[in-house]
């Protein structure tokens, strides 16, 4: 997907730097265009995301309107994960999400990290055909009061504004890359005031019967009156000044605290609530937003009053909470484990996503397998240090083993520590702190998960909490892709012993085929083929499909093709084929139904003869390149009336035709005229003329895949004839 194009062509992403030039004018006019972006579309908030260097991840670069930290789970997101930033690049194609509950529908990870009533919009960054990054913009939820539509002309207008000036800096040598560290753009003060008029307001505000403070858009304490302060409980407005309300008075330290915080952030949505300042003093808290922070009013409230919104419980809590950043972000590492499939789904989302979200620099994925470790996937680490380890028995000392023995997980905030528990330990170069977590799913252990960190690390009681949580997810997720792996590998083996090997080699004849099922994690179901060689000149195509994609389809399969293909090698016509097949289905009574189409290839006379039992009719391409959907005469599916006849059809079949049989859910589409569909196939097969019939099933195969959320199994069998017969 990332590689570049051969001959010359343009390349699908841009030049990468070695290294990105921190503080550089053209660094600086980057940020002037997320800043005309976010007017020009009316957005309150923004952010650029910009490709690595190694073409297949995007790093944020900077945000303007909204902590760079409320984007964490982003800021080094693969190419190959489906969020907004990522399918505007991979699709080159604007992403626009009018409403939070669309959002949660079609990315839900993104929901869970940032589940605040907003629209967002993901655009790519394009000069030409080439692709950049992508610039993301935030709105209040469309249908509220202060959204509007903000136009998605305007919005990919600034994508390729920004796309352009990327291009250019590369083409001069300057080409601007992700930084080190994602940046949170301030916004200036909207008028200067002089030191009278800055005490006037002051006193203005002093004043007035209720106390006020303002915050920045991380949440700190910009401004604090004296009766706020007292109403806060601190003993001045000196002590609050620059400290995050959470974090500097307990009584606050309740995530939902610093949730309405974000949400008012986030929605740029006026927000209010009560709470309890302990013993019994309960307090109301009106919100206002705009770009560079968040005003608040508070006053002394009645929680029984029916104007106030439900107050929030509060109590004084002992020790350091987690932060609901720290939530979230467990939060959307737990959705995107859910997503994973196999083993190597796991391991890619732990190596490539993980480290960014908990800023650790390497980490090592370890299964425990036949009472041994074995090193499954890593990030950073020294290959050769974990060589070291790989196979070494579960009885061995290592504390990356040593803590799936006991359950227990271990954090050493320096080498030292380390080196206390265990002696043996190698000073690795860069590595200062390490977690070591257990991974044990159902009771038993699945094997260990190691993050190693540039610089001591104390591992504070909360981060400690996540670490855990986050093993417990991961040990999960990589059961569930061991059994997948096993039942996938299982039902291959089934499947390939259900279907041909290999289409016979026949002279005159060029064949190709290929089988995908509908159901994620089960490859098997009950579609099939056949191509049967009956003598020198004659040859019999099958193509069939048992009601159902699922094991008990793809038994009843393994039964009916068989009986069809005994038949075809006898030198059945198709109606006699298609008519013993239908008694003996009958006779089985499974509850199921069979369609299937039978093919006579006469290829000295270049004739076909075909009978269908209510299969989608074939395809079939002349030799001048023009194709038609051939009108078979009906007969009934297989497993229905034992006295059901299959009438024949007689084709023309001449050198350089092409004859397409395949099964429904090659064309069905949900929402989609059937008809359409299979001449929309036709149409592709006509444009096709000049590929092999390997590629143009490949070809066919691929556009199923794309166009559509497949429901059922597809199954297609391409038979060309060659000048040869």
């Amino acid at each position: 997907m990332c590689a570049m194009r051969e001959g010359g062509a343009a390349q699908p992403y841009g030049p990468r730097p070695p290294s990105p030039t921190a503080g550089s004018p053209r660094r600086a006019e980057l940020d002037r265009l997320l800043e005309l972006a976010m007017r020009d579309t009316g957005a309150h908030a923004g952010a650029v995301f910009l490709l690595a260097s190694d073409g297949q991840t995007l790093r944020l670069e900077v945000t303007a309107g909204i902590p760079a930290e409320y984007l964490a789970p982003w800021f080094g997101v693969a190419l190959s994960s489906r969020f907004p930033v990522t399918d505007a690049v991979r699709e080159r194609r604007l992403v626009w999400l009018g409403d939070p509950e669309e959002l949660a529908r079609r990315y839900p990870r993104e929901a869970i990290a940032l589940p605040y009533h907003h629209a967002v919009a993901a655009a790519p960054l394009l000069a030409g055909t080439t692709v950049w990054g992508t610039l993301l913009l935030l709105w209040p939820g469309i249908g509220s009061a202060e959204a509007d539509d903000p136009g998605t002309e305007r919005v990919r207008a600034a994508g390729r504004r920004v796309g352009r000036f990327l291009r250019d800096a590369a083409d001069s040598g300057h080409a601007v890359g992700p930084g080190p560290a994602p940046r949170t753009l301030t916004r200036p003060p909207n008028g200067r005031r002089g030191p009278a008029e800055a005490l006037a307001a002051a006193d203005l505000v002093e004043r007035l019967p209720w106390g006020s403070c303002s915050l920045d858009l991380e949440g700190r304490f910009t401004y604090v009156s004296e009766t706020a302060a007292a109403l806060l409980g601190a003993s001045g407005p000196g002590n609050l000044i620059g400290t995050q309300p959470w974090q500097s008075l307990p009584w606050c330290a309740d995530p939902a605290f610093e949730d309405y915080f974000r949400a008012t952030v986030v929605s740029r949505k006026p927000g209010h609530y009560t709470a309890m300042h302990p013993p019994n003093q309960w307090l109301a808290f009106e919100l206002y937003p705009d770009g560079s922070g968040v005003s608040v009013r508070i006053s002394p409230a009645d929680p029984g009053g029916h104007a106030q919104p439900e107050p929030i419980g509060a109590e004084t809590f002992q020790g350091e909470p987690i932060r609901l950043g720290e939530v979230y972000r467990v939060l959307h590492l737990a959705a995107a484990l859910s997503e994973t499939v196999g083993v190597a789904d796991v391991v890619d989302l732990v190596t490539e996503e993980m480290l960014p979200a908990f800023g650790a620099r390497t980490v090592a994925l370890l299964a425990a397998e036949d009472g041994r470790m074995h090193v499954i996937g890593r990030s950073g680490y020294n290959p050769a240090l974990l060589e070291h380890f790989d196979g070494v028995p579960l009885t061995h000392p290592a504390p990356a083993i040593r803590v799936l023995a006991t359950g227990v997980p271990s954090f050493f905030a320096s080498f030292d520590e380390l080196s206390r528990a265990y002696p043996p330990a190698p000073r690795q170069k860069g590595l200062h702190a390490w977690a070591f977590l257990p991974l044990i799913a159902s009771g038993r252990p699945v094997g260990s998960c190691v993050f190693a960190f540039d610089r001591p690390h104390p591992f504070p009681d909360q981060q400690r909490v996540v670490f855990i949580a986050l093993a417990g997810l991961i040990a999960q997720a990589l059961e569930r892709a061991r059994l997948y792996d096993t039942s996938n590998e299982l039902a291959k083996t089934l499947q390939a012993a259900l279907l041909p090997d290999s289409l016979p080699d026949l002279p005159g004849l060029d064949a190709a085929a290929r089988y995908l099922p509908s159901v994620r994690g089960m490859d098997i179901g009950g579609d099939f083929y056949d191509l049967v060689r009956v003598d020198d000149t004659t040859s019999v195509a099958v193509i069939g499909d048992v009601q159902g994609h699922n094991v008990t389809a793809a038994a009843l399969m393994g039964r009916v093709r068989p009986a069809i293909r005994a038949h075809a090698a006898s030198g059945a016509t198709p109606p006699r084929a298609l008519s013993q097949a239908n008694r003996q289905l009958v006779d089985m009574d499974p509850g199921r139904f069979v369609s299937c189409l039978y093919a006579h290839l006469d290829l000295a006379r270049h004739r076909a003869v075909l009978a269908t039992a209510g299969h989608p009719p074939p395809v079939l391409r002349h030799p001048d390149g023009h194709t038609e959907i051939l009108p078979l005469r009906p007969g009934l599916l297989l497993g229905i009336d034992p006295d059901a006849d299959y009438p024949p059809t007689e084709i023309p079949l001449p050198p350089g035709s092409v004859l397409a049989l395949y099964t429904d859910g090659l064309v069905e589409t949900p929402g989609v005229d059937i008809d359409d569909a299979m001449s929309g196939l036709a149409t592709q097969l006509a444009r096709a003329s000049t590929q092999s019939m390997d590629r143009l099933a490949t070809a066919l195969i691929d556009r199923a895949r794309k166009t559509a959320p497949r429901t059922d199994d597809i199954a297609l069998l391409l038979i060309g004839l060659t000048t040869a017969g």
